[in-house]
């Protein structure tokens, strides 16, 4: 796997520059050692510890906004590169069998560990070409669709389902409108909810609004450190509020949308450290932490009872926004009122 570890110059974010600098020093007197053969390296090391010094300065009190930047990052390990390093024999799945197949959602079966898994998640694409034909991550209704199609199809062989989120919103264009984008979506939260099958969802970089919410339901939602999960983007919320795009940061801050503050109010279950830096520049870890994470956690759901399964997670959706000291009725037990306020058929009476 390609090592991001050393990027380019135009790939430093704003708020980066003393690091760009000290790696632009590094570089010099690497040229300058390979031209006048004089040995720099000890300037090289002591540039190296002032760069990780400075690394973890920056990166444990990044700003709301900040993090968004970072999880936009262009060099941010994206579906292909989770799928090609910790997903063995994966055979992708296609079409939703209605209108066509979403290239912005990707589903398929593989093997992580030693498990067997239905892999769905988003690709924003790398190239520009790439990106266009993937709408940059943004799915249509017909790949909501595709990967409820899948997940049913998991659930009736009893593999359990792998989500990675990483879109900034589902697609707004007319024809995606036309064709049941809000449908698809709520569609998908309530069948999601039902699979007997353990579902465990990531988010690896961008969650955005109900875009991810419609591949984000399940037994166990974790967060890589830096990506972040909200209800409208940055820039969105401020267009609204503020009617100036240029308030983003201060929105950022208002939405809580970092996974420090997702996982204080208790609405994703876990955080997955990033490498030093960020995930960007170190992919083989980012995705190797992440790979742990799924194995770690389907180990403890296959060892659930179906029922408790779907009791917990029924649970764990009603108590989202709730006083944590109210009672949440059970699962079964909603099923049971809903069947008894169901009107009885009338008995007819028999012909003489």
């Amino acid at each position: 796997m390609k090592d991001n570890s050393k990027i380019g110059d135009g790939d430093y974010l704003d708020f980066e520059q003393k690091i760009a600098d000290i790696d632009r020093q590094m570089d010099e007197l690497r040229r300058l050692s390979s031209i006048k053969g004089i040995d720099y390296s000890d300037e090289i090391r002591r540039l190296q510890h002032e760069q990780v010094t400075q690394l973890k300065q920056v990166y444990s009190n990044l700003t709301a906004w900040q993090t968004v930047q970072v999880a936009r990052h262009p060099k941010r390990p994206l579906l292909p590169d989770y799928i090609g390093s910790m997903v063995k024999d994966f055979h992708e799945l296609h079409g939703d069998r209605c209108f066509g197949d979403d290239r912005a959602m990707v589903t398929g079966l593989g093997q992580i560990g030693r498990e067997k898994v239905l892999i769905v998640g988003q690709n924003k694409g790398r190239a520009l070409k790439e990106k266009v034909a993937c709408n940059f991550g943004c799915a249509n209704p017909e790949g909501y669709r595709k990967a409820l199609a899948k997940m049913k199809f998991a659930a009736k062989f009893g593999i359990p389902i792998v989500t990675l989120i990483d879109t900034p919103g589902a697609f707004p264009g007319v024809g995606a409108e036309e064709r049941g984008q809000a449908r698809a979506i709520a569609v998908n939260l309530f069948e999601m909810s039902q699979l007997p099958v353990p579902i465990i969802c990531i988010c690896i970089g961008e969650g955005g609004s109900g875009g991810a919410l419609g591949i984000g339901v399940g037994d166990h939602l974790a967060m890589l450190e830096f990506a972040y999960y909200s209800v409208i983007s940055p820039e969105g919320c401020a267009g609204i509020l503020w009617r100036d795009g240029s308030q983003a940061p201060q929105a950022a801050e208002a939405l809580k949308l970092t996974s420090k503050d997702l996982l204080k109010l208790k609405l994703i279950d876990e955080i997955i450290a990033e490498p030093l830096g960020g995930a960007h520049r170190n992919i083989h870890d980012t995705v190797y932490n992440v790979e742990r994470c799924i194995i770690r956690t389907l180990s403890a759901l296959k060892r659930t009872k179906t029922e408790t399964l779907l009791e917990n997670r029924y649970r764990k959706l009603r108590a989202i926004g709730s006083d944590p000291t109210a009672v949440v009725r059970t699962r079964s037990a909603k099923i049971k009122t809903v069947e008894a306020a169901r009107p009885r058929p009338r008995s007819i009476p028999a012909e003489v």
